[in-house]
């Protein structure tokens, strides 16, 4: 066997491949540090939008991933691997991953703008995916809200986006709608005097603005007031459960009588 003659011939070969590898490497390492670069000016753009955190760590971690799966496609192509079967793969993966998880995804997608657009934050009172109660935690698939039975409930963040949400502690106070029934012997003007002496002094209720009282309506038993006095949200059902005793207390030592409803018969003649 003339090894100098095998030599001569296998040495392009493995120059070749060796220049191939070495390419490879190169390839390897200036990918990964333009990866590490385009991650970096993404993470401080999203930073001086002052976005969540939360955001940030999950924007930045998929398109690292994206980068890098690039890159390994780039790479096997550059030693002349069939890459359109690679893309083809992973495109039909990303389809049968997106039918399997799409709740979660929208999901995700909805914890996502919940994070940007920040409708409500951790500690705010609200109504939102027709659950009502205190924001416990706001993560990427679900939000938790306490009720204010104090049950720890989970709302997924779709059904959170794709509803109305109320937040109540976004504004700096709220009204407590309570009604007061009356007598139809009773004068209202005298009624709604005395409750507006009376509000005032429940404690945590809001002097400007005043409480209103005012007739809202009638019924059979006679005129029906509106009983609102405002207050933070902090001090909500406080108010709520003192203002209703306050009118009992209020109609009873004024001496109301207890409504009745009226109801007259006549009787028609044979």
């Amino acid at each position: 066997m003339d090894f100098t003659s095998l030599y001569e011939t296998a040495r392009p070969v493995v120059i070749a491949i060796a220049l191939k590898i070495v390419g490879a490497i190169v390839l390897y390492i200036i990918g990964r540090w333009l990866i590490g670069l385009i991650g970096t000016l993404i993470n401080k753009a999203l930073e001086r939008q002052k976005i969540e955190p939360t955001v940030i760590r999950y924007i930045g971690n998929t398109i690292n991933v994206a980068l890098n799966v690039l890159l390994v496609i780039g790479i096997l192509g550059y030693f002349g691997v069939e890459t359109t079967s690679f893309a083809a793969l992973i495109a039909a993966l990303g389809i049968a991953i997106g039918a399997a998880w799409g709740g979660l995804l929208s999901n995700f997608a909805a914890g996502v703008f919940i994070l940007v657009l920040r409708p409500f934050k951790v500690g705010d009172y609200v109504l939102a995916g027709e659950v009502e109660g205190t924001v416990r935690a706001i993560g990427l698939f679900t939000t938790a809200i306490d009720t204010p039975d104090n049950v720890n409930t989970m709302v997924g963040n779709a059904k959170v986006m794709n509803g109305t949400i109320k937040n109540f502690s976004n504004n700096a106070y709220r009204r407590v709608d309570l009604a007061a029934q009356l007598d139809h012997s009773v004068d209202p003007h005298d009624a709604i005097r005395r409750l507006k002496e009376a509000l005032p002094g429940i404690a945590n209720v809001m002097t400007e603005p005043k409480p209103d009282v005012e007739i809202l309506t009638f019924n059979e038993r006679g005129p029906v007031l509106a009983v609102r006095p405002y207050v933070h949200t902090d001090h909500y059902w406080q108010v709520y459960f003192d203002t209703n005793r306050a009118i009992r207390d209020t109609f009873g030592a004024a001496g109301y009588p207890a409504a009745e409803a009226h109801v007259y018969v006549r009787q028609k003649a044979a």
